[in-house]
C-alpha cells in the first residue's frame, strides 16, 4: 500500500492522517461503556458517551483473559507493577473515539503554542466548540511547551477545555509536564473528570509506547496525592495501535488483584 511505503520515510505524517482521517468519520466508539445518551447538536443527532464510563478495573474484569494474553505475548517478562490499588483503579478508564464527544468537566486540548487551532484534535475541539473558543483563546496570550491554561467549552459537552503544549520529539520531562500542568488545573478549578487525548504523539513524533508510560506514570502519581479532589482520568484514545498500548501499561500502572 502507498501508505504503507510513506509509514517508512514519515511515520508521524501517517499518525496525523489516521487521526484526521478517523476524525472526519465522526464516530465515537466506547471500548469501556456500552451505554450512550442521544443529543442534538445544531439539529445533528451525534453520540454523547455518558460520564463516568467503565473503570479500568471493570474493563480489565470483564477482559482479564485477553488482556492477560496480550500483555505476556508483547513482554517477555513481566515488568514492575505499581502497588495495586483498587480505588485508583476505579479512577482511570480508557475510550477509543472522539474527545468532543465526551459529556464532562474538561477535555485536554493537544494544542499548538499559539491555542487558536490547528490540525488533529485541536482543529476538532475548535470546531466542535465554535468560534468563542478561539476568541478566548486570543486572550490568553499562547502557551508554553509543557504549560496549560484553562477555558469554557462552549459548543462542546465538556463544560471545559484544558490547553496543553506538548513538546517535539521525545522529550519526557515536557511531556510530564503537560499531564501535570492539566491535572493542576482540574484540581485548582474544582473540577472532577478529565479525558486525556494522546499528546505529541501525532505530527509532534513523539513514540506512542514511550508517550503512554510518561501519560500513566504521572496520572497514577498525581491520583496518589490527589484520589479524594479526581473522580476519573479518561485515557480518550484514537488508533487502534494506541488501544493495545494503552491495554498494556495499564496493567503495570494500575494493576488489577
Amino acid at each position: 500500500m502507498i501508505l504503507d511505503k510513506i509509514a517508512r520515510n514519515c511515520p508521524s505524517f501517517v499518525q496525523n492522517f489516521k487521526i484526521q482521517r478517523e476524525l472526519l468519520k465522526g464516530g465515537l466508539k466506547s471500548i469501556v461503556n456500552t451505554n450512550y445518551n442521544k443529543s442534538t447538536t445544531a439539529g445533528r443527532q451525534t453520540k454523547v458517551m455518558a460520564a463516568p464510563v467503565k473503570s479500568w478495573e471493570t474493563y480489565f474484569n470483564d477482559n482479564r483473559d485477553r488482556l492477560v494474553q496480550q500483555y505476556e505475548k508483547k513482554y517477555s517478562k513481566i515488568e514492575n507493577k505499581r502497588e495495586i490499588a483498587s480505588d485508583l483503579n476505579r479512577k482511570v478508564a480508557m475510550c477509543q473515539g472522539d474527545i468532543t464527544k465526551l459529556e464532562i468537566d474538561a477535555i485536554v486540548n493537544a494544542a499548538n503554542s499559539s491555542l487558536l487551532g490547528g490540525g488533529g484534535v485541536d482543529g476538532a475541539i475548535h470546531r466542535g466548540a465554535g468560534p468563542k473558543l478561539k476568541e478566548e483563546c486570543r486572550t490568553l496570550n499562547g502557551c508554553n511547551v509543557g504549560e496549560a491554561k484553562i477555558t469554557n467549552g462552549y459548543n462542546l459537552l465538556a463544560k471545559h477545555v484544558i490547553h496543553t503544549v506538548g513538546p517535539q520529539g521525545e522529550k519526557p520531562d515536557l511531556l510530564k509536564s503537560c499531564y501535570n500542568s492539566s491535572l493542576q488545573l482540574l484540581r485548582n478549578k474544582k473540577l472532577r473528570t478529565v479525558a486525556f487525548p494522546c499528546i505529541s504523539t501525532g505530527v509532534y513524533g513523539y513514540p506512542q509506547e514511550p508517550a503512554a508510560h510518561v501519560a500513566l506514570s504521572t496520572v497514577r502519581t498525581f491520583l496518589e496525592e490527589n484520589k479524594d479532589s479526581v473522580d476519573q482520568v479518561i485515557f480518550c484514545l484514537f488508533l487502534p495501535e494506541d488501544v493495545t498500548i494503552y491495554e498494556n501499561l495499564l496493567q503495570v500502572y494500575f494493576p488489577v488483584a
